[in-house]
């Protein structure tokens, strides 16, 4: 018996949620209004809690070909570089976690799961679908068959979720990331090439990571700013760049310099949506940043979606009625959600803290040790380590 199933939007939400349920039988139709998928932004942290449902996949071969597995995961202070704590990765990670913690680009992540849906006989991939309104008769006329379910997988600015009443709302997290890249050589002797780094200092960030595929590093710099009526995803970022190289003014002048010397870095306003219904209660339901997005604080974003795409397609496939099915979906995912944004508010107050407070969080820190630091993350990347 076929199962039909529409998803509005081909990012890795969409696709890991297309991959997941061609895989336990339905016939899925991912609906995208671009013409050319070209994933934006730069690199992503894939913790053992995804990457382990990649893998799942039978995705590992693709993405070892992209992805670096580094060694450790460091917080350093921003002004005198001294190491306030790290914990292992590498082996370590798929020892303890079971499943591998990489860093690779996020186009790389994007055509890996996009050749995996093209080889798929159930999915069909329907690119330049314009949809203002994706009602159910327009998802019908586009698909030539009724859905028996219709995943949001649009991001932030999702148009499904106009058709869930009660779903959240977007609000501007009041910070902004600056993403860019720099060559490995520009950034010798200041970033280790095998360690996810995290500069921390007053009222800002900078994480720093290998990207095997430029030979490079991926930045990304997160400060506090202001709300710029819906400006973007890089938009007027040549305009605005002097505010992130303010908000690092204090910091290492090594670490400036890299600022400075970055290509093309890109403006983006960090938004979240305000916790809300994710389904209908017949037929529709919303998944990653179009249900919850959340600050990026804990590096979780895309491994939320991920997670999310999985558990749908596992409680789709138990044969229950598609309503108890989404009930079923929203009310497993959301302690988990709400633990992960808990996390994510717990980092943005640890990493920029300033005054008394900062001096009271590296001792902290440092007394921990990396074992109690693992054990702290096992809720987090260990989930569905057992399954």
């Amino acid at each position: 018996m076929s199962r039909p199933v529409a998803i509005v939007g081909a990012g890795i939400g969409g696709l890991t949620a297309a991959l997941c349920l061609a895989r336990r039988g339905f016939e899925v139709d991912i609906i995208e209004r671009a013409t050319a998928l070209t994933e934006v932004g730069a690199g992503l942290q894939l913790s053992p809690n995804a990457s382990r449902i990649l893998i799942k996949l039978g995705l590992l071969p693709a993405l070892e070909f992209y992805w670096s597995e580094p060694e450790r995961i460091g917080l350093v202070d921003g002004v005198s570089l001294s190491p306030l704590a790290s914990v292992s990765a590498g082996a370590f990670a798929r020892r303890r976690w079971q499943a591998p913690y990489a860093v690779m680009h996020r186009a790389s992540l994007q055509k890996v799961l996009l050749s995996a849906v093209e080889a798929e006989p159930r999915c069909r991939l329907q690119l330049g679908c314009h949809i203002d309104n994706p009602d159910e008769q327009t998802i019908i006329k586009l698909m030539g068959r009724r859905p028996e379910v219709m995943i949001g997988a649009d991001g932030i600015w999702s148009r499904l979720r106009n058709n869930v009443p009660g779903a959240g709302r977007v609000r501007f997290s009041g910070n902004v990331a600056w993403r860019m890249t720099v060559a490995r050589d520009t950034a010798a002797g200041l970033l280790k090439p095998n360690q996810v780094t995290a500069f921390l200092g007053a009222r800002a960030h900078l994480v720093a990571y290998p990207l095997r595929e430029f030979h490079g590093f991926n930045l990304v710099a997160i400060i506090e700013g202001k709300e710029t009526d819906g400006v973007w995803a890089g938009k007027d970022s040549d305009k605005r760049r002097q505010d992130y190289l303010n908000a690092f003014s204090g910091w290492n002048a090594g670490i400036r310099s890299l600022l400075e010397k970055a290509e093309a870095p890109t403006y983006w306003p960090l938004c979240t949506v305000d916790d809300g219904a994710w389904q209908d209660g017949r037929k529709t339901v919303l998944i990653g940043d179009a249900a919850h997005a959340m600050t990026p604080f804990a590096a979780q974003g895309a491994a939320m979606a991920i997670e999310d795409a999985f558990e749908l397609s596992d409680c789709l496939a138990t044969g229950t009625d598609v309503p108890k099915a989404l009930a079923a979906f929203e009310a497993k995912r959301r302690p988990r959600i709400a633990r992960v944004r808990r996390r994510a508010a717990f980092n943005h107050f640890a990493y920029h803290v300033r005054g008394p407070l900062r001096l009271g969080r590296d001792i902290v820190l440092k007394l921990k040790g990396p074992d109690a630091l693992a054990a702290d993350l096992d809720w987090l990347y260990g989930y569905g380590a057992q399954r």
